[in-house]
This record gives structure tokens, C-alpha cells and sequence, in this order.
């Protein structure tokens, strides 16, 4: 099956464990319509660049996941009917990394960055 890297924001005003409510409602979605859920991380409450909904900040989360595209299709349309869901992105990638996302490393970890110009 196709791999597929998802992230979502929702509403600041959610609590933490609502937000992380909303991740386990679309992996049952998911698993309902033959996918699967291989790893999901909750982000935390970030602020956003621009105002999304007269929101500054919202709920981050990114979900790793094995489904077919019918499957992603059905999760996508709930999202986005979904009142405290207010932006997707959904990507098909490969393979999967291993680990952590980047969002989730430490700065140490993250690897060497080139130097600076003077």
C-alpha cells in the first residue's frame, strides 16, 4: 500500500487531550477503510505565520501512514468537515524515516548545518 506523511492543524482553544482525540479519531477512520496508522506525534500548540480562522496558534499533529488512496481520501474529507480541523497537508512519500520527525529532535540532533557567510 502507499505511504502517506499527514499534518494537521486544529483550533487553540482544544485541549491537549482533545487534540490528541482528534488523532485517534481519524486513525480508527484510517484502520475502518483498510489503512493503517504506523506513527503519529503530537506537536504541541505552535504559532502559526499568519492567522488561520482569526487563530494565531494552533494544534500540530503529524501522522505516518500505510493506506490506500481511498482510505486517505475518506480521512481527508472528514478533516475537513471536521469544525476544529482548519488546515491539511497530506504527502506521498517512499519510505518512511526512521526515528523522530524533525520537528520532534532535539537541535543538537538535527545534523551539521552549513556555516554562515560574513
Amino acid at each position: 500500500m502507499p505511504l502517506y506523511e499527514h499534518v494537521f492543524i486544529a483550533r487553540q482553544d482544544l485541549s491537549n487531550t482533545q487534540a490528541e482525540g482528534l488523532i485517534e479519531h481519524f486513525g480508527t477512520v484510517l484502520a475502518d477503510n483498510g489503512g493503517k496508522l504506523v506513527e503519529q506525534e503530537y506537536w504541541g500548540v505552535k504559532t502559526m505565520a499568519y492567522k488561520i480562522n482569526k487563530n494565531r496558534k494552533g494544534h500540530y499533529a503529524y501522522l505516518r501512514t500505510d493506506a490506500p488512496a481511498s482510505a486517505v481520501q475518506e480521512m481527508e474529507r472528514l478533516m475537513r468537515l471536521h469544525d476544529d480541523v482548519m488546515r491539511v497537508l497530506t504527502i506521498k512519500v517512499d519510505a518512511h524515516d526512521e526515528g523522530p520527525s524533525v520537528q520532534m529532535q532535539k537541535r543538537d540532533e538535527r545534523g551539521d548545518r552549513r556555516e554562515r557567510r560574513n
